[in-house]
């Protein structure tokens, strides 16, 4: 129901059009004539508005909303031709727009992923149907048939992998229904929970196994993983020029993505990293091997970047099985290196500051229960200090 108020002894048009508040001052003097006068007018405009053959501009053309008005109600209409009628868009053609549109925001490595969940998935599930028709059971019984597929290793897929390719749907249901204005299916549907971080290090004693038993050409590389923590992508993505070997250090920046260079994961992933002397003669002695024929410190033997899953599967693998050692990504490689750090008694911070890390949160959420002195709960450790400090001061 409307109301009418004043400003400056002259009377206000107040009432809701559109889910909005409109306040529209006349040129009325505050009257009760002309309050009857304008509460019919009100009747009239909210009659009008209830049966939608409301005009902003009829009754407000001086206003500064009527041109917002008109062009809301543009896109009312063409939200309603969309989804009435038999031309309205497919996922697919929808799809097609919204990748587009975002693709520009994206990194080319992203760009393939998204088109390839589209592409293996969603449009082969829902590329048919109109975007409109999706209802929150469809999306629920696509999310169980995910659960159910196979991967070449024959097996299911993981929370965390059916999360990713339901990502990209969601995106896609609600940016349409916010574009042409009905209302998402995608309504209280969370996302499936992820089990912690599959944690495996290697002790020392596996680690010195793994680098005697890795192919001579694959030692330095593999001195270099284990002892700094880089990530695949940082270690196959590093250049010559990143390496300062009199400083003992390298520079992170960047990334080997899908064989694209792209800027580090995130800008915490930015640092210096402290080389121990191991890993300097390890870059020494790559150093004769590449430096004159490739910018990346490990290549292949035409000076071209690695691929990880060649990497994986040809020298990885065989290196577990040769030592009958479980098998466990070469991720592992850089949690082996942080719970090292930990149980040698470095100092958490700066461990975080090498791992790329922005706090000390990850470290011990992630890796404190690989480390026996992190995790005792018996007061030895402060029975000692106490003992140590009385001493000195004795």
């Amino acid at each position: 129901m409307g109301s009418i108020n004043q400003r400056n002894g002259k009377l206000v048009a107040d009432f809701r059009y559109m889910n909005q508040r409109c306040r529209e001052q006349t040129q009325l003097n505050d009257t009760s004539v002309n309050r009857k006068r304008l509460m019919r007018l009100l009747k009239t405009i909210e009659a009008e508005i209830l049966l939608g053959n409301f005009q902003y501009a009829k009754y407000f053309p001086n206003s500064n909303k009527v041109q917002k008005f008109e062009e809301l109600n543009q896109r009312k209409q063409t939200a309603s031709h969309h989804f009435s009628s038999a031309d309205s868009p497919t996922v697919k053609e929808f799809s097609e727009i919204w990748f587009r549109e975002k693709a520009i925001e994206w990194r080319k490595s992203h760009k393939q992923s998204i088109e390839g969940i589209l592409d293996s998935h969603i449009l082969p599930a829902f590329g048919k149907m109109k975007i409109s028709a999706i209802k929150k059971q469809d999306i629920l019984t696509f999310r169980a048939a995910l659960a159910k597929v196979q991967t070449r290793t024959k097996k299911t897929l993981s929370a965390s992998r059916i999360n990713h390719i339901m990502t990209p749907l969601r995106m896609l249901l609600n940016e349409a229904a916010d574009r042409y204005e009905f209302t998402t299916p995608w309504k209280n549907i969370k996302a499936l929970k992820v089990p912690r971080t599959e944690v495996n290090p290697f002790s020392l004693d596996e680690v010195e196994r793994l680098i005697k038993t890795a192919p001579e050409g694959f030692k330095p590389y593999y001195i270099v993983r284990f002892f700094t923590g880089l990530r695949t992508g940082e270690i196959d993505g590093l250049h010559w020029d990143k390496v300062d070997l009199d400083k003992k250090q390298i520079y992170i920046d960047q990334s080997l993505v899908k064989g694209e260079m792209t800027d580090a994961k995130t800008d915490g992933s930015n640092r210096v990293i402290k080389l121990t002397d191991r890993v300097v003669s390890a870059l020494k002695v790559q150093m004769q091997v590449t430096k004159s024929k490739s910018e990346f410190v490990f290549c292949k033997a035409d000076g071209k970047q690695f691929n990880y899953q060649t990497i994986s599967r040809v020298i990885w693998e065989p290196m577990l099985q040769r030592l009958n050692l479980k098998y466990r990504n070469p991720y592992q490689t850089r949690h082996t290196f942080a719970t090292l750090l930990l149980a040698a008694g470095e100092s958490p911070e700066w461990i975080a500051q090498q791992m790329g890390h922005s706090t000390t949160t990850m470290l011990f959420r992630v890796y404190s229960r690989y480390v026996p002195n992190l995790t005792r709960q018996d007061g030895s450790a402060f029975d000692r200090y106490i003992e140590t400090q009385g001493e000195e001061n004795a």
